[in-house]
């Protein structure tokens, strides 16, 4: 049996084109688990093969606006990185990644990653936390849709991401 050792810190790693409410959802979890937490914005293409839609720098900056408005920024870092997760939980001494799931496809996907991850890095341990319910349905590209069709996204988003998405795609339509 190998020695236990409480995990101090953890990186909850994402795109986050742009953050939801379900995403601080899940940040403010691992901020109670644990004394760190490092959000990492992943510069890498989005899921469906484009780019995102903001930049690296914007994303990162509106995490960090949001942040600073909530009661749960003290302990938490927003920091940008490229290439493997595993690397960046190296690097920033992680012992853990901390990632959301709403249905059972976040859960095989995640699997997969969590697997491949244990492979690349064993001592860096994966932890799911269950989203709250009222956020199930949210997701970064359906906020996406819904802003480009100039639906109200307020209640999907922090304030300083529906300006952005106001003014990226044009306001109301």
């Amino acid at each position: 049996m190998s020695e236990i050792i409480a995990i101090q810190h953890v990186v909850v790693p994402g795109t986050f084109d742009p953050i939801t409410y379900g995403h601080l959802d899940v940040i403010a979890r691992a901020r109670r688990l644990f004394p760190k937490v490092t959000v990492a914005v992943a510069a890498s293409v989005g899921k469906n093969g484009t780019g995102p839609v903001f930049s690296l720098d914007q994303r990162v900056q509106m995490i960090r606006d949001t942040l600073a408005e909530s009661q749960v920024a003290a302990g938490i870092d927003v920091m940008p990185f490229t290439g493997l997760l595993m690397n960046f939980c190296r690097e920033v001494g992680a012992g853990g990644v901390v990632k959301g799931l709403r249905a059972m496809t976040d859960f095989e996907y995640e699997l997969q990653q969590a697997d491949l991850n244990y492979r690349l890095s064993p001592g860096v341990e994966s932890i799911f936390v269950m989203g709250s319910p009222e956020f199930g349905y949210v997701s970064s590209s359906i906020v996406r849709e819904l802003a480009n069709l100039g639906s109200d996204v307020s209640f999907l988003v922090p304030p300083v991401v529906e300006k952005a998405l106001k003014e990226h795609y044009g306001g109301t339509r």
